[in-house]
């Protein structure tokens, strides 16, 4: 178990880190570009809202099939040439959507932006891991994904004037473009590494062979904290990405608001999001003990408000739907609670293939909610308070394997105690932990 990093950030650091994170903001605002576009594109493809659907689910589906290849490579060649080639593939994607008057053009431009975003993310928290002590890395993370959300609002109401005013092609065009030419200054002002000590080696990088990686992702999942994180990202922000991103709008229509209504309605899981992240990531930065106490809160909080809103008579007003979203996009910030864990439980020469598999979870949930919901309305007739059921099933299983794994990690923080080992954070035992150190590669 590696030992927490000390030390301070240097200002080349910070420097660093933002000019990483702008990059995370591109791919955001790429990746909820198609939010406002939704009309211009049934009318530039030629297609319903069922076909409109897919872009979605499969630049979802592409993101989280890449997330554990993303984190091996960036393991083996560093969060520099990833993120660079991450914003050649965004650009590219764009470009092509913007050239793209046929459909399967459109989903194959999506497909290779969706490719480019999953580079982004591991690439950018593997570099915080590198760059910033152990204390700081929930807090710099938190930052991290609230310049993201940056990235979303400038897709809303600013897209929606440009789409407006000089059209489609020329909007992706630029955006592409500029995405592209971006990549110069990150290979100028990216580093993976501090300039370290003399005396101090350096990080090893494996050998590209498949042994050696199918390896480390098998060590990664098999480290109980690495699983842990998984769960803690399965279960808390797949919620508010499919609110956001899909059925949130006609959910809300369906309560009795009116599109804009909805359409701004949806803006409090952008603020939620953008001003608890850093609350959260300074305080699990302060106080890493409270982090899985943090998260269980949050599940029980989920699984009550969604037990309300499905069994309220009739229509849920506003004053009652506002505080739940507001509650929902929380989950993002509880989210990142995993990547912590992945950080903190492997060695740095690993942590980007750990993240990788951290980052999976909550995309993969995000996936089956999004599907179950689309086919229990068709099934029922569009009855939301049916199919929203499967958000709360997704929820109830990532709850359940989040609490099993948070008691084998605490079996294996004791064993390292035992060992004299330092831990990222004190445990003291609990009636309900493990009578006896439980074996690191038990079966899920």
């Amino acid at each position: 178990m590696p030992a927490p990093t000390t030390g301070r950030a240097t200002r080349r650091s910070w420097f660093i880190w933002l000019t990483a994170a702008a990059v995370y903001l591109l791919a955001v605002f790429h990746r909820t570009s198609f939010g406002v576009a939704g009309l211009e594109a049934a009318e530039r493809f030629g297609v319903g809202a069922a076909a409109l659907g897919t872009f979605t689910v499969l630049q979802v589906g592409v993101y989280a099939a890449m997330q554990i290849p993303t984190g091996v490579l960036v393991d083996r060649f560093g969060p520099r040439k990833v993120l660079s080639f991450a914003l050649l593939f965004l650009g590219l994607g764009q470009v092509l959507l913007a050239v793209a008057t046929s459909y399967p053009l459109g989903l194959l431009a999506r497909a290779v932006l969706g490719f480019g975003d999953a580079l982004t993310f591991v690439s950018v928290l593997r570099l915080i891991a590198a760059h910033f002590p152990g204390r700081q890395y929930s807090v710099v993370t938190s930052f991290t994904t609230a310049i993201g959300y940056l990235g979303n609002l400038a897709a809303t109401v600013p897209l929606t004037f440009l789409l407006a005013g000089p059209g489609w092609t020329p909007t992706f065009l630029g955006a592409g473009l500029v995405t592209v030419v971006y990549a110069v200054v990150a290979i100028w002002r990216i580093r993976d590494n501090p300039v370290t000590p003399a005396g101090t080696p350096p990080v090893t990088v494996a050998p590209p062979g498949r042994r050696v990686l199918a390896g480390r992702v098998l060590e990664a999942w098999r480290t109980p904290g690495t699983r842990l994180g998984f769960w803690v990202h399965f279960a808390t922000m797949f919620g508010a990405n499919v609110l956001s991103m899909l059925w949130g709008v006609p959910f809300l229509v369906d309560q009795g608001m009116s599109q804009a209504g909805a359409s701004a309605m949806l803006t409090v899981f952008v603020f939620t999001s953008m001003f608890g992240g850093p609350v959260v990531g300074n305080l699990i930065g302060r106080r890493p003990a409270v982090r899985m106490p943090l998260v269980v809160g949050f599940l029980a909080g989920a699984v009550l408000i969604w037990a309300v809103l499905l069994a309220w008579p009739g229509s849920v007003p506003a004053p009652v739907l506002a505080p739940a979203f507001a509650f929902f996009a929380l989950g993002g910030p509880a989210s990142m609670i995993g990547f912590a864990l992945a950080r903190d439980y492997n060695p740095l020469s690993r942590v980007g293939t750990a993240t990788g598999v951290v980052n999976v979870g909550g995309f993969v949930a995000t996936t089956i909610a999004a599907l179950s919901v689309g086919v229990l309305l068709e099934l029922t007739g569009g009855n939301f308070r049916i199919a929203l059921l499967s958000i709360v099933a997704v929820l109830l299983v990532g709850s359940f394997r989040t609490l099993v794994w948070w008691r084998r990690a605490r079996a294996e923080l004791f064993a390292a105690q035992a060992r004299g080992e330092q831990v990222p954070v004190q445990v003291r035992r609990r009636r309900w932990d493990a009578p006896e150190r439980q074996p690191a590669a038990a079966a899920a």
